[in-house]
């Protein structure tokens, strides 16, 4: 089965707390016609709606199809918390690539989450972005290593809005007795993705951008022009970017290389009232350091949010609750009584080294995904340098692209029995604690 259709009904969103507490988006209508374009985009998320904007904004013809709806995938789905650099620390980076090309990716990351929170700030309040995210860290040995890469931040680049927590600060924050340690970025922040998402596309189209709901790309024709083949009608485009991330069919194998997509899981309690404080005693987000990782944060009606299951199979758990209930009770055994109100999943693209993958699949066709959890931020700023790119500015892009991401052995075929091992393994020595 078509794995878009796998866990979802055509055009209809999950029932999450986000679809439940956005404001319902009038339907686009499906393409039914031939069109020509300057780009065209596969994917209403994040990346695509970014990419639609800032190339409508410069005066390009945009097209911009999506299988579902604007927003549908990880980026109304995901835990909304906007992270500080990649998921490898500067240190990594500057060791795999040297001090240059490190610093520029730093920057690029810098303004993704400036773009993301001028944004919010001037178009979509509604998303309510708070500043705040805290890294809590299992043992000692992390939270050391926690420390370090916050004082290379501060040392070598002048970011200071990081700190380090002892096991006694962080207590004081996120009411476990889990972490040894942990960090609080207060440049860092979380906000309702859903809404965001609704906004981007508004605005997309409000700068000319076209957008195509329930209108799947079956086939991509390379060429100068390259053809789009749907269901219904052709899109024909000089340039084409792909934004489909773990949402997007088998269409083009140099994507499917390098990308994989998982399934993750979220949940939100009853409202806790006063009682939340029994739990968070600021209202930020959470991520920690299992390889498998618990990530949380408390919603604008009180209730608790809290994702960290994940699966590597196409289809949904048939029981989704239990293991996020017992993870959560783990940490927070206060809230064994608590009611689970909702609960949803959702698919996102994950790559071997869990750094997006930026590639330039031909002269005139542009992939941006697997963004690895990370990408609330990061996506819809190589949503910006791919647009910039095709404009004909691609020295962002050239950046960006130069991020070590290899192929998973073997390709797509061995990717999900290669990563599913791998896994596997990881999950073990999260709870060995090794």
């Amino acid at each position: 089965m078509n794995p878009l259709y796998r866990n979802d009904a055509p055009g209809r969103m999950p029932r999450s707390w986000y679809a439940a507490t956005a404001e319902p988006a009038a339907d686009r209508a499906a393409l039914e016609a031939d069109r020509r374009c300057d780009l065209a985009i596969v994917g209403a998320g994040f990346t695509g709606l970014w990419a639609a904007l800032t190339a409508a904004r410069a005066g390009l013809d945009v097209v911009v199809l999506d299988a579902h709806r604007a927003g549908f995938g990880a980026s109304g789905r995901n835990g909304g918390q906007v992270g500080s650099g990649f998921n490898k620390g500067q240190r990594w980076l500057e060791e795999k690539l040297g001090d240059g090309p490190a610093r520029q990716l730093w920057d690029i990351a810098e303004e993704a989450k400036r773009q993301l929170r001028d944004f919010c700030e001037s178009h979509a309040p509604e998303a309510r972005y708070l500043p705040g995210v805290v890294h809590g860290a299992y043992t000692g040995r992390e939270a050391a290593d926690d420390r370090a890469e916050a004082e290379h931040l501060s040392r070598a680049y002048g970011y200071d809005a990081i700190r380090p927590l002892s096991r006694s600060g962080i207590r004081d924050i996120v009411r476990t007795e889990a972490y040894h340690g942990g960090l609080l970025d207060e440049g860092a922040g979380h906000l309702h993705p859903l809404r965001y998402a609704r906004a981007l596309a508004r605005e997309a189209e409000k700068a000319g951008a076209t957008i195509h709901e329930l209108t799947e790309v079956t086939r991509v024709e390379r060429g100068t022009p390259a053809t789009l083949h749907t269901p219904k009608a052709r899109v024909t485009a000089d340039h084409v970017i792909l934004a489909g991330n773990g949402y997007l069919p088998g269409i083009m194998p140099e994507v499917a290389a390098r990308v994989m997509p998982i399934n993750s899981f979220i949940a939100a309690t009853e409202p806790l009232g006063d009682r939340w404080r029994e739990v968070l005693t600021r209202d930020i987000a959470i991520a920690d350091s299992r390889f498998v990782v618990n990530y949380y944060r408390m919603t604008e009606d009180r209730r608790f949010l809290f994702g960290g299951r994940e699966s590597y199979g196409i289809g949904f758990p048939t029981d989704i609750t239990t293991a996020l209930r017992a993870r959560m009770e783990s940490l927070f055994p206060q809230l064994s009584d608590t009611r689970i109100e909702h609960v949803w999943g959702g698919t996102l693209g994950i790559t071997m080294s869990r750094l997006p993958s930026l590639q330039r699949i031909g002269p005139n066709i542009l992939s941006g995904a697997g963004f690895s959890g990370h990408g609330v931020a990061l996506s819809g700023m190589a949503g910006r340098v791919m647009a910039e790119a095709v404009a004909g500015q691609a020295g962002r892009f050239d950046t960006f692209s130069a991020l070590p991401v290899p192929a998973f052995p073997g390709g797509a075929r061995y990717r999900a029995p290669l990563l599913t091992l791998a896994m596997t393994w990881f999950s073990l020595r999260d709870r060995l604690g090794i």
